[in-house]
Protein backbone atom coordinates (compact mmCIF):
# COMPACT_ATOMS: atom_id res chain seq x y z
CA UNK A 1 0.00 0.00 0.00
CA UNK A 2 1.42 3.51 -0.76
CA UNK A 3 0.14 7.21 0.30
CA UNK A 4 -0.92 9.29 -2.42
CA UNK A 5 1.70 11.57 -3.62
CA UNK A 6 0.47 13.12 -6.46
CA UNK A 7 2.23 13.43 -10.02
CA UNK A 8 2.08 16.52 -12.02
CA UNK A 9 -0.40 15.74 -15.02
CA UNK A 10 0.08 17.17 -18.98
CA UNK A 11 -3.04 16.29 -20.25
CA UNK A 12 -5.84 18.55 -19.08
CA UNK A 13 -8.71 15.90 -18.64
CA UNK A 14 -6.23 14.03 -16.00
CA UNK A 15 -5.73 17.17 -14.10
CA UNK A 16 -7.89 17.87 -10.59
CA UNK A 17 -8.39 14.22 -10.16
CA UNK A 18 -6.83 12.74 -7.02
CA UNK A 19 -7.48 9.62 -8.68
CA UNK A 20 -5.15 9.81 -11.58
CA UNK A 21 -2.67 11.89 -10.06
CA UNK A 22 -1.48 9.41 -7.51
CA UNK A 23 -1.03 7.18 -10.29
CA UNK A 24 2.88 6.13 -11.73
CA UNK A 25 3.70 8.58 -14.21
CA UNK A 26 2.33 7.29 -17.79
CA UNK A 27 5.80 5.27 -19.46
CA UNK A 28 7.14 5.52 -22.76
CA UNK A 29 7.76 2.86 -24.76
CA UNK A 30 11.51 2.44 -24.07
CA UNK A 31 10.55 2.63 -20.20
CA UNK A 32 8.10 -0.05 -20.45
CA UNK A 33 10.28 -2.40 -22.35
CA UNK A 34 12.94 -1.74 -19.68
CA UNK A 35 10.15 -2.19 -16.49
CA UNK A 36 9.01 -5.22 -18.03
CA UNK A 37 12.47 -6.98 -18.94
CA UNK A 38 12.75 -9.92 -16.57
CA UNK A 39 16.27 -11.89 -17.80
CA UNK A 40 17.20 -14.77 -15.86
CA UNK A 41 20.43 -14.17 -13.32
CA UNK A 42 23.25 -15.95 -15.45
CA UNK A 43 26.88 -15.95 -15.22
CA UNK A 44 29.53 -18.33 -17.39
CA UNK A 45 31.43 -19.29 -14.57
CA UNK A 46 27.78 -21.00 -13.97
CA UNK A 47 28.51 -23.77 -16.35
CA UNK A 48 31.27 -24.96 -14.66
CA UNK A 49 29.25 -25.86 -11.38
CA UNK A 50 28.27 -29.10 -10.53
CA UNK A 51 25.68 -30.88 -11.85
CA UNK A 52 22.87 -30.34 -9.06
CA UNK A 53 23.83 -27.13 -8.81
CA UNK A 54 23.35 -26.23 -12.81
CA UNK A 55 19.88 -27.92 -12.85
CA UNK A 56 18.89 -25.66 -10.02
CA UNK A 57 20.29 -22.77 -12.57
CA UNK A 58 18.03 -23.90 -15.10
CA UNK A 59 15.16 -23.47 -13.54
CA UNK A 60 15.43 -19.63 -13.38
CA UNK A 61 14.05 -20.32 -16.99
CA UNK A 62 10.54 -20.54 -15.69
CA UNK A 63 10.35 -16.62 -14.55
CA UNK A 64 12.06 -15.53 -17.60
CA UNK A 65 10.12 -12.31 -19.70
CA UNK A 66 11.31 -11.01 -22.67
CA UNK A 67 8.73 -8.23 -23.73
CA UNK A 68 7.43 -8.35 -27.29
CA UNK A 69 5.59 -6.33 -29.08
CA UNK A 70 2.01 -7.31 -27.97
CA UNK A 71 3.04 -6.75 -24.42
CA UNK A 72 3.98 -3.41 -25.04
CA UNK A 73 0.39 -2.62 -26.85
CA UNK A 74 -1.05 -4.02 -24.24
CA UNK A 75 0.79 -2.09 -21.13
CA UNK A 76 -0.34 0.94 -23.50
CA UNK A 77 -3.56 0.23 -23.61
CA UNK A 78 -3.72 -0.77 -20.19
CA UNK A 79 -2.24 2.31 -19.45
CA UNK A 80 -5.17 4.15 -20.89
CA UNK A 81 -8.05 2.34 -19.59
CA UNK A 82 -7.21 2.62 -15.70
CA UNK A 83 -7.02 6.28 -16.12
CA UNK A 84 -9.93 7.09 -18.94
CA UNK A 85 -11.37 5.26 -16.25
CA UNK A 86 -11.06 7.40 -13.55
CA UNK A 87 -11.77 10.59 -15.39
CA UNK A 88 -15.38 10.62 -14.82
CA UNK A 89 -14.97 9.50 -11.58
CA UNK A 90 -13.46 12.42 -9.54
CA UNK A 91 -13.77 12.15 -5.56
CA UNK A 92 -13.55 16.36 -5.88
CA UNK A 93 -16.79 16.47 -8.26
CA UNK A 94 -20.36 16.19 -6.46
CA UNK A 95 -21.53 13.52 -8.89
CA UNK A 96 -19.23 11.24 -7.57
CA UNK A 97 -20.90 10.97 -4.17
CA UNK A 98 -24.63 10.85 -5.97
CA UNK A 99 -23.35 7.61 -7.89
CA UNK A 100 -22.23 6.44 -4.50
CA UNK A 101 -25.88 7.03 -3.50
CA UNK A 102 -27.79 5.60 -6.48
CA UNK A 103 -25.62 2.78 -6.01
CA UNK A 104 -27.58 2.56 -2.07
CA UNK A 105 -30.81 3.02 -3.73
CA UNK A 106 -30.42 -0.03 -6.13
CA UNK A 107 -29.52 -2.13 -3.67
CA UNK A 108 -32.86 -1.07 -1.37
CA UNK A 109 -35.17 -0.89 -4.63
CA UNK A 110 -33.22 -4.05 -5.80
CA UNK A 111 -32.73 -2.74 -9.45
CA UNK A 112 -29.23 -2.79 -10.55
CA UNK A 113 -30.25 -0.50 -13.17
CA UNK A 114 -32.32 2.20 -11.10
CA UNK A 115 -31.01 5.62 -11.25
CA UNK A 116 -30.07 8.79 -13.48
CA UNK A 117 -27.15 8.88 -15.32
CA UNK A 118 -24.84 11.68 -13.10
CA UNK A 119 -22.19 12.04 -15.93
CA UNK A 120 -21.28 10.32 -19.30
CA UNK A 121 -19.25 7.36 -18.59
CA UNK A 122 -15.55 7.03 -20.02
CA UNK A 123 -14.57 3.90 -19.14
CA UNK A 124 -13.76 1.62 -21.44
CA UNK A 125 -13.39 -2.73 -21.23
CA UNK A 126 -10.90 -4.65 -22.82
CA UNK A 127 -10.46 -8.70 -23.66
CA UNK A 128 -7.34 -10.47 -24.27
CA UNK A 129 -8.04 -13.86 -25.45
CA UNK A 130 -5.35 -16.06 -27.06
CA UNK A 131 -3.70 -19.53 -27.58
CA UNK A 132 -2.68 -21.52 -24.11
CA UNK A 133 0.97 -20.88 -23.03
CA UNK A 134 0.79 -17.47 -24.88
CA UNK A 135 1.77 -15.75 -21.28
CA UNK A 136 -1.30 -14.32 -21.27
CA UNK A 137 -2.09 -14.28 -17.37
CA UNK A 138 0.98 -13.73 -16.78
CA UNK A 139 1.59 -10.67 -18.83
CA UNK A 140 -1.38 -9.00 -17.40
CA UNK A 141 0.30 -10.01 -13.39
CA UNK A 142 3.72 -7.50 -14.74
CA UNK A 143 1.42 -4.81 -16.29
CA UNK A 144 -0.49 -4.65 -13.18
CA UNK A 145 2.24 -4.70 -11.01
CA UNK A 146 3.49 -1.57 -12.25
CA UNK A 147 0.75 0.17 -10.18
CA UNK A 148 0.21 -0.06 -6.40
CA UNK A 149 -2.69 -2.58 -5.50
CA UNK A 150 -3.93 0.42 -2.91
CA UNK A 151 -3.59 3.69 -2.52
CA UNK A 152 -4.43 5.70 0.75
CA UNK A 153 -5.29 8.70 0.47
CA UNK A 154 -5.00 11.18 3.75
CA UNK A 155 -6.55 14.55 1.44
CA UNK A 156 -9.55 15.72 0.91
CA UNK A 157 -10.57 12.75 3.12
CA UNK A 158 -9.48 9.52 4.44
CA UNK A 159 -10.34 6.76 1.88
CA UNK A 160 -8.54 3.68 0.53
CA UNK A 161 -8.24 3.58 -3.49
CA UNK A 162 -7.93 0.31 -5.31
CA UNK A 163 -6.21 0.25 -8.18
CA UNK A 164 -6.61 -3.18 -9.57
CA UNK A 165 -8.61 -6.35 -8.09
CA UNK A 166 -7.58 -9.72 -10.34
CA UNK A 167 -9.70 -12.58 -10.20
CA UNK A 168 -9.97 -16.04 -11.51
CA UNK A 169 -13.03 -17.41 -13.31
CA UNK A 170 -13.92 -20.41 -10.75
CA UNK A 171 -13.34 -23.93 -12.68
CA UNK A 172 -16.95 -24.87 -12.85
CA UNK A 173 -17.82 -20.98 -13.88
CA UNK A 174 -19.65 -20.37 -10.99
CA UNK A 175 -21.14 -16.47 -10.79
CA UNK A 176 -21.68 -16.91 -7.53
CA UNK A 177 -18.52 -18.19 -6.43
CA UNK A 178 -17.07 -15.50 -8.41
CA UNK A 179 -18.62 -12.98 -6.54
CA UNK A 180 -17.91 -14.66 -3.37
CA UNK A 181 -13.93 -14.61 -4.46
CA UNK A 182 -14.18 -10.60 -5.01
CA UNK A 183 -15.58 -9.86 -1.82
CA UNK A 184 -12.92 -12.26 -0.29
CA UNK A 185 -10.50 -10.51 -2.70
CA UNK A 186 -11.41 -7.07 -0.97
CA UNK A 187 -11.47 -8.13 2.48
CA UNK A 188 -7.81 -9.37 2.26
CA UNK A 189 -6.45 -6.50 0.69
CA UNK A 190 -8.67 -3.53 3.07
CA UNK A 191 -9.59 -5.99 6.00
CA UNK A 192 -13.07 -5.32 5.88
CA UNK A 193 -15.76 -7.97 6.25
CA UNK A 194 -17.57 -7.79 3.11
CA UNK A 195 -18.12 -11.48 2.52
CA UNK A 196 -20.00 -12.04 5.63
CA UNK A 197 -22.05 -9.17 5.04
CA UNK A 198 -23.00 -9.83 1.38
CA UNK A 199 -21.80 -13.37 0.41
CA UNK A 200 -23.71 -15.96 3.16
CA UNK A 201 -25.31 -18.59 2.31
CA UNK A 202 -29.21 -17.00 2.28
CA UNK A 203 -27.86 -14.59 -0.54
CA UNK A 204 -28.87 -14.67 -4.05
CA UNK A 205 -27.00 -14.35 -6.80
CA UNK A 206 -28.44 -11.06 -7.94
CA UNK A 207 -28.58 -9.54 -4.72
CA UNK A 208 -25.10 -10.06 -4.37
CA UNK A 209 -24.08 -8.84 -8.11
CA UNK A 210 -25.86 -5.50 -6.56
CA UNK A 211 -23.40 -5.71 -3.36
CA UNK A 212 -20.51 -6.43 -5.70
CA UNK A 213 -21.59 -2.71 -7.85
CA UNK A 214 -21.35 -0.99 -5.09
CA UNK A 215 -18.53 -1.79 -3.09
CA UNK A 216 -16.61 -1.69 -6.46
CA UNK A 217 -17.39 1.70 -6.49
CA UNK A 218 -16.79 2.43 -2.82
CA UNK A 219 -13.47 1.83 -3.41
CA UNK A 220 -12.97 3.08 -6.90
CA UNK A 221 -11.47 0.22 -8.41
CA UNK A 222 -9.32 1.57 -11.08
CA UNK A 223 -9.50 -1.56 -13.27
CA UNK A 224 -11.34 -5.36 -13.16
CA UNK A 225 -9.40 -8.39 -14.35
CA UNK A 226 -11.48 -11.69 -14.78
CA UNK A 227 -9.18 -14.49 -15.86
CA UNK A 228 -9.62 -17.65 -17.19
CA UNK A 229 -12.94 -16.32 -18.47
CA UNK A 230 -13.53 -19.12 -20.54
CA UNK A 231 -14.23 -21.51 -17.70
CA UNK A 232 -18.59 -19.62 -17.95
CA UNK A 233 -18.69 -22.01 -20.80
CA UNK A 234 -19.56 -24.66 -18.36
CA UNK A 235 -22.08 -23.18 -16.04
CA UNK A 236 -25.93 -23.65 -17.25
CA UNK A 237 -28.58 -21.84 -17.27
CA UNK A 238 -28.72 -17.54 -17.07
CA UNK A 239 -25.24 -17.57 -15.42
CA UNK A 240 -22.94 -16.80 -17.59
CA UNK A 241 -26.08 -13.80 -19.09
CA UNK A 242 -25.90 -12.23 -15.59
CA UNK A 243 -22.86 -11.61 -14.98
CA UNK A 244 -21.94 -10.56 -18.17
CA UNK A 245 -24.69 -7.95 -18.47
CA UNK A 246 -23.35 -6.93 -14.75
CA UNK A 247 -19.81 -6.35 -16.50
CA UNK A 248 -21.12 -4.12 -19.32
CA UNK A 249 -23.16 -2.38 -15.94
CA UNK A 250 -19.65 -1.78 -14.32
CA UNK A 251 -18.57 -0.49 -17.69
CA UNK A 252 -21.37 1.50 -18.92
CA UNK A 253 -23.05 2.53 -15.66
CA UNK A 254 -20.37 3.19 -12.76
CA UNK A 255 -17.57 3.69 -14.77
CA UNK A 256 -15.05 0.89 -13.69
CA UNK A 257 -12.78 -0.53 -16.91
CA UNK A 258 -13.15 -4.13 -17.21
CA UNK A 259 -10.42 -6.67 -18.85
CA UNK A 260 -11.49 -10.40 -19.56
CA UNK A 261 -8.73 -12.43 -20.70
CA UNK A 262 -9.49 -16.34 -21.60
CA UNK A 263 -8.13 -18.79 -24.28
CA UNK A 264 -9.85 -19.58 -27.46
CA UNK A 265 -12.75 -20.92 -25.53
CA UNK A 266 -13.31 -17.85 -24.29
CA UNK A 267 -14.94 -16.65 -27.28
CA UNK A 268 -18.18 -18.35 -27.18
CA UNK A 269 -18.54 -16.23 -23.72
CA UNK A 270 -17.54 -12.99 -25.22
CA UNK A 271 -19.49 -13.16 -28.46
CA UNK A 272 -22.78 -12.97 -26.06
CA UNK A 273 -23.83 -9.78 -24.14
CA UNK A 274 -20.87 -8.82 -23.49
CA UNK A 275 -20.08 -7.58 -27.16
CA UNK A 276 -21.97 -4.43 -26.04
CA UNK A 277 -19.29 -3.44 -23.92
CA UNK A 278 -16.67 -4.45 -25.94
CA UNK A 279 -18.08 -2.52 -28.82
CA UNK A 280 -18.47 0.38 -26.70
CA UNK A 281 -14.12 0.33 -26.57
CA UNK A 282 -12.19 2.15 -27.97
CA UNK A 283 -9.08 -0.14 -27.39
CA UNK A 284 -11.01 -3.29 -28.62
CA UNK A 285 -9.67 -6.92 -28.55
CA UNK A 286 -6.21 -8.01 -28.33
CA UNK A 287 -5.83 -11.73 -29.14
CA UNK A 288 -2.26 -13.55 -28.82
CA UNK A 289 -1.93 -16.66 -31.40
CA UNK A 290 0.94 -18.75 -31.61
CA UNK A 291 3.91 -17.24 -33.14
CA UNK A 292 4.85 -17.24 -36.48
CA UNK A 293 8.35 -17.98 -37.48
CA UNK A 294 9.25 -14.69 -38.25
CA UNK A 295 11.58 -11.52 -36.51
CA UNK A 296 9.32 -11.94 -33.36
CA UNK A 297 10.27 -15.26 -33.20
CA UNK A 298 13.82 -14.92 -34.05
CA UNK A 299 14.17 -12.13 -31.74
CA UNK A 300 12.92 -14.22 -28.56
CA UNK A 301 14.38 -17.88 -29.62
CA UNK A 302 18.08 -15.57 -30.29
CA UNK A 303 17.36 -13.93 -27.02
CA UNK A 304 16.90 -17.12 -24.71
CA UNK A 305 19.54 -19.39 -26.33
CA UNK A 306 22.04 -17.74 -24.18
CA UNK A 307 20.91 -18.87 -21.18
CA UNK A 308 22.72 -22.03 -21.84
CA UNK A 309 23.98 -24.10 -18.03
CA UNK A 310 25.51 -26.49 -20.14
CA UNK A 311 29.44 -27.56 -19.83
CA UNK A 312 29.64 -27.10 -23.52
CA UNK A 313 27.95 -23.96 -25.48
CA UNK A 314 25.84 -24.99 -28.30
CA UNK A 315 25.74 -22.08 -31.11
CA UNK A 316 21.32 -21.59 -32.66
CA UNK A 317 22.09 -22.83 -35.87
CA UNK A 318 18.95 -22.66 -38.88
CA UNK A 319 18.51 -26.28 -38.39
CA UNK A 320 18.19 -25.78 -34.48
CA UNK A 321 15.94 -23.07 -34.86
CA UNK A 322 13.28 -24.93 -37.17
CA UNK A 323 13.39 -27.75 -34.57
CA UNK A 324 12.47 -25.64 -31.88
CA UNK A 325 9.76 -24.10 -33.92
CA UNK A 326 8.32 -26.96 -35.69
CA UNK A 327 7.95 -29.02 -32.09
CA UNK A 328 6.07 -26.05 -30.20
CA UNK A 329 4.58 -24.08 -33.17
CA UNK A 330 5.67 -21.00 -31.74
CA UNK A 331 4.01 -21.45 -28.28
CA UNK A 332 6.30 -19.19 -25.76
CA UNK A 333 5.68 -21.24 -22.58
CA UNK A 334 6.71 -24.53 -24.56
CA UNK A 335 10.07 -23.38 -26.18
CA UNK A 336 10.69 -22.27 -23.17
CA UNK A 337 10.35 -25.70 -21.52
CA UNK A 338 11.53 -27.34 -24.37
CA UNK A 339 15.11 -25.07 -23.61
CA UNK A 340 14.99 -26.33 -20.34
CA UNK A 341 14.09 -30.07 -20.61
CA UNK A 342 17.03 -30.39 -23.13
CA UNK A 343 19.25 -29.02 -20.90
CA UNK A 344 18.30 -31.07 -18.18
CA UNK A 345 18.80 -34.11 -20.65
CA UNK A 346 21.97 -33.31 -21.78
CA UNK A 347 23.60 -32.95 -18.11
CA UNK A 348 22.11 -36.53 -17.66
CA UNK A 349 23.46 -38.15 -20.97
CA UNK A 350 26.76 -36.80 -20.29
CA UNK A 351 26.97 -38.15 -16.21
CA UNK A 352 25.44 -41.71 -17.70
CA UNK A 353 27.41 -41.90 -21.27
CA UNK A 354 30.20 -39.61 -21.58
CA UNK A 355 28.45 -37.75 -24.08
CA UNK A 356 29.22 -34.51 -24.68
CA UNK A 357 26.87 -31.16 -22.91
CA UNK A 358 25.43 -30.56 -26.95
CA UNK A 359 22.31 -29.44 -27.60
CA UNK A 360 21.38 -30.94 -31.17
CA UNK A 361 18.74 -32.24 -33.36
CA UNK A 362 18.42 -35.57 -31.96
CA UNK A 363 18.54 -34.70 -27.99
CA UNK A 364 15.40 -31.93 -28.61
CA UNK A 365 13.82 -34.90 -30.22
CA UNK A 366 14.33 -37.09 -27.36
CA UNK A 367 12.63 -34.79 -25.16
CA UNK A 368 9.86 -33.84 -27.73
CA UNK A 369 9.47 -38.24 -27.97
CA UNK A 370 9.32 -38.70 -24.56
CA UNK A 371 7.57 -35.69 -22.46
CA UNK A 372 5.82 -33.65 -24.97
CA UNK A 373 3.27 -36.80 -25.26
CA UNK A 374 0.47 -34.14 -23.02
CA UNK A 375 0.26 -31.95 -25.22
CA UNK A 376 0.85 -33.44 -28.67
CA UNK A 377 -2.77 -33.38 -28.96
CA UNK A 378 -2.57 -29.48 -28.90
CA UNK A 379 0.69 -29.25 -30.96
CA UNK A 380 -1.34 -31.38 -33.55
CA UNK A 381 -4.37 -29.62 -33.47
CA UNK A 382 -1.93 -26.40 -34.13
CA UNK A 383 0.04 -27.95 -37.40
CA UNK A 384 -3.69 -28.98 -38.79
CA UNK A 385 -4.84 -25.24 -38.38
CA UNK A 386 -7.57 -26.76 -36.66
CA UNK A 387 -9.26 -24.24 -34.59
CA UNK A 388 -12.16 -26.12 -33.41
CA UNK A 389 -9.92 -28.85 -32.20
CA UNK A 390 -7.30 -26.14 -30.39
CA UNK A 391 -10.59 -25.10 -27.96
CA UNK A 392 -10.06 -28.40 -26.51
CA UNK A 393 -6.81 -28.33 -25.58
CA UNK A 394 -6.56 -24.89 -24.07
CA UNK A 395 -4.78 -25.36 -20.80
CA UNK A 396 -1.06 -26.23 -20.53
CA UNK A 397 -0.85 -26.83 -16.88
CA UNK A 398 -0.71 -30.55 -17.04
CA UNK A 399 2.90 -29.81 -19.14
CA UNK A 400 3.75 -27.03 -16.43
CA UNK A 401 3.45 -29.92 -13.91
CA UNK A 402 5.19 -32.89 -15.63
CA UNK A 403 8.31 -30.63 -15.95
CA UNK A 404 8.17 -29.91 -12.07
CA UNK A 405 8.14 -33.55 -11.74
CA UNK A 406 10.95 -34.08 -13.85
CA UNK A 407 13.19 -31.74 -12.21
CA UNK A 408 12.00 -32.60 -8.81
CA UNK A 409 13.01 -36.35 -9.60
CA UNK A 410 16.20 -35.39 -11.02
CA UNK A 411 18.95 -36.85 -8.97
CA UNK A 412 23.09 -36.66 -9.86
CA UNK A 413 24.70 -40.05 -10.19
CA UNK A 414 26.69 -41.03 -7.52
CA UNK A 415 30.34 -40.33 -8.03
CA UNK A 416 32.71 -42.83 -9.49
CA UNK A 417 34.58 -43.00 -5.65
CA UNK A 418 31.32 -44.01 -4.00
CA UNK A 419 29.70 -46.64 -6.31
CA UNK A 420 29.25 -49.84 -5.22
CA UNK A 421 31.93 -52.44 -6.59
CA UNK A 422 28.85 -54.37 -8.53
CA UNK A 423 28.14 -51.11 -10.74
CA UNK A 424 31.88 -51.86 -11.70
CA UNK A 425 30.73 -54.90 -13.63
CA UNK A 426 31.56 -54.42 -17.49
CA UNK A 427 28.56 -52.87 -19.46
CA UNK A 428 26.67 -53.99 -22.25
CA UNK A 429 24.73 -52.61 -24.73
CA UNK A 430 21.13 -53.75 -25.68
CA UNK A 431 22.66 -55.22 -28.73
CA UNK A 432 25.49 -57.85 -26.58
CA UNK A 433 22.55 -58.70 -24.10
CA UNK A 434 19.91 -60.06 -26.73
CA UNK A 435 23.23 -61.87 -28.78
CA UNK A 436 24.26 -63.07 -24.99
CA UNK A 437 20.71 -64.94 -25.08
CA UNK A 438 21.28 -66.72 -28.42
CA UNK A 439 18.95 -65.12 -30.06
CA UNK A 440 20.09 -64.45 -34.08
CA UNK A 441 21.84 -61.25 -35.39
CA UNK A 442 18.56 -60.90 -37.74
CA UNK A 443 15.86 -61.37 -35.38
CA UNK A 444 18.29 -59.03 -32.40
CA UNK A 445 17.81 -56.22 -35.93
CA UNK A 446 14.00 -56.95 -35.99
CA UNK A 447 13.42 -56.49 -32.21
CA UNK A 448 15.51 -53.47 -31.91
CA UNK A 449 13.76 -51.67 -35.33
CA UNK A 450 10.46 -52.29 -33.52
CA UNK A 451 11.44 -50.81 -30.36
CA UNK A 452 12.89 -47.80 -31.66
CA UNK A 453 9.27 -47.19 -33.14
CA UNK A 454 8.28 -45.15 -30.27
CA UNK A 455 11.51 -43.11 -29.94
CA UNK A 456 13.01 -44.89 -27.13
CA UNK A 457 16.13 -44.05 -25.79
CA UNK A 458 18.68 -46.93 -26.29
CA UNK A 459 19.27 -48.28 -23.06
CA UNK A 460 15.17 -48.62 -23.10
CA UNK A 461 15.12 -50.48 -25.85
CA UNK A 462 16.66 -54.05 -24.44
CA UNK A 463 13.78 -53.49 -21.64
CA UNK A 464 10.92 -53.59 -24.88
CA UNK A 465 12.34 -56.10 -26.89
CA UNK A 466 12.82 -58.42 -23.64
CA UNK A 467 8.69 -57.29 -23.41
CA UNK A 468 8.16 -58.30 -27.20
CA UNK A 469 9.79 -62.02 -26.67
CA UNK A 470 7.88 -62.43 -23.89
CA UNK A 471 4.65 -62.11 -25.63
CA UNK A 472 5.51 -64.70 -28.10
CA UNK A 473 7.94 -63.14 -30.31
CA UNK A 474 9.90 -66.15 -29.70
CA UNK A 475 8.70 -68.19 -32.46
CA UNK A 476 10.07 -66.16 -34.94
CA UNK A 477 13.39 -67.63 -34.02
CA UNK A 478 15.32 -69.71 -36.55
CA UNK A 479 15.06 -72.89 -35.76
CA UNK A 480 18.54 -74.68 -34.21
CA UNK A 481 19.53 -78.18 -34.05
CA UNK A 482 19.48 -79.37 -30.68
CA UNK A 483 22.96 -79.91 -29.23
CA UNK A 484 24.52 -80.65 -25.84
CA UNK A 485 25.68 -77.18 -24.24
CA UNK A 486 28.45 -77.52 -22.07
CA UNK A 487 27.67 -76.12 -18.65
CA UNK A 488 27.71 -72.25 -18.64
CA UNK A 489 29.06 -70.00 -15.49
CA UNK A 490 26.10 -69.01 -13.43
CA UNK A 491 27.83 -65.45 -12.76
CA UNK A 492 28.48 -64.65 -16.90
CA UNK A 493 25.74 -62.84 -19.00
CA UNK A 494 24.58 -65.96 -20.17
CA UNK A 495 24.59 -67.92 -17.34
CA UNK A 496 22.16 -64.25 -15.66
CA UNK A 497 20.04 -64.73 -18.57
CA UNK A 498 19.29 -68.60 -18.83
CA UNK A 499 18.58 -68.54 -15.10
CA UNK A 500 16.61 -65.41 -15.10
CA UNK A 501 14.33 -66.77 -18.04
CA UNK A 502 13.69 -70.43 -16.26
CA UNK A 503 12.64 -68.93 -12.99
CA UNK A 504 9.98 -66.45 -15.55
CA UNK A 505 11.95 -63.36 -14.19
CA UNK A 506 13.25 -60.03 -16.44
CA UNK A 507 16.72 -60.92 -17.69
CA UNK A 508 17.10 -56.96 -18.17
CA UNK A 509 16.46 -56.49 -14.68
CA UNK A 510 18.41 -59.85 -13.07
CA UNK A 511 21.93 -58.07 -15.60
CA UNK A 512 20.33 -54.89 -13.40
CA UNK A 513 20.99 -56.45 -10.00
CA UNK A 514 23.99 -58.53 -11.50
CA UNK A 515 25.55 -54.96 -11.95
CA UNK A 516 26.17 -55.40 -15.69
CA UNK A 517 23.28 -52.71 -16.82
CA UNK A 518 23.43 -49.57 -14.85
CA UNK A 519 19.89 -48.25 -13.95
CA UNK A 520 19.18 -46.18 -16.77
CA UNK A 521 15.58 -45.98 -16.63
CA UNK A 522 16.22 -44.09 -13.41
CA UNK A 523 18.64 -41.97 -15.09
CA UNK A 524 17.28 -41.13 -17.99
CA UNK A 525 13.38 -40.91 -16.73
CA UNK A 526 11.67 -37.48 -16.98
Amino acid sequence: MTTNEPQDQQLPEYSGNPFIASLPPILSMAEALKALNAPPAFHERERSFPDELRVHCIQRLNNYFLPLEQHLKLEMALSVLIRQGYVSRNPLDKTYFQRLQDGHDRIVHKDLLLGRQRSPSTASSMALVGCSGMGKSRTVERLLNLYPKIIYHEEPYSFYQIVWLKLDCPLQGSPKQLCISFFQAIDNLLGTDYIREFAGPRRGLDEMIRHMYQVANLHAIGVLVIDEIQHLNQTRGAGPDLLLNFLVTLVNTIGIPVLTVGTHGAMAVLQGNFRQARRASGLGSHVWNNLKPDRTWDHFVDAMWRYQWTQEFTPLTDDLRQVLYEESQGIIDVVVKLFMLAQLRAIRLRAVRRRPERLDRELLLQVVAQDFKLIAPMLNALKRGDERALAKYDDLRPLQKHVQQVFADYAPPMPASEEPPAAEAPQVSPRQALAAMGIADDLVEVLLARAQQDGADEFDLLGAALAQLKAGKKSAMPKRKKVNKPEVDPHSVHGIVQASLAAERSPYEALKEAGYVRDPLQDLAG
